[in-house]
């Protein structure tokens, strides 16, 4: 299952007000707002837009970004150690991250994968078992 997909935008500001417009009519709003990421969704961030520099500039990652849900952090380990062997670039070893998940520790892995796409694998670590 699809946890949540991002997109590179070269402007934080022209492109969340784009799709602040875009996607209130299919109900959803923007839940999350950093520095350079804003997340929409409906309960919970699906779409990311996030902030890039680099975009479009190797060797950084193309800016499709797709994060599939994992049923416990060793699925997110084998996920990144196939990844790496099938010549995968490591954007992320597996590891809690200080994203905010509710009360929950957001526990993921990214690579980029040989065209220069951003995948990553996320489960979600009851408090303390990180």
């Amino acid at each position: 299952m699809i946890d949540h997909v991002s997109i590179a935008v070269s402007d934080l500001v022209r492109s969340a007000a784009f799709y602040e417009s875009v996607l209130a009519p299919l109900g959803y709003v923007k839940l999350v707002v950093r520095e350079r990421t804003i997340g929409f969704g409906k309960s919970h961030a699906e779409l990311w837009i996030n902030l890039r520099d680099n975009l479009g500039k190797p060797p950084a990652a193309v800016g499709a970004h797709v994060a599939f849900r994992a049923r416990d952090e060793q699925a997110v380990m084998q996920f990144h150690a196939a990844a790496l062997a099938q010549g995968g670039a490591d954007d992320g070893a597996p590891g809690p991250r200080p994203y905010g998940a509710g009360p929950n520790i957001y526990y993921a892995a990214f690579v980029i994968d040989p065209d220069g796409n951003k995948i990553e694998a996320v489960t979600f670590l009851p408090p303390g078992r990180a």
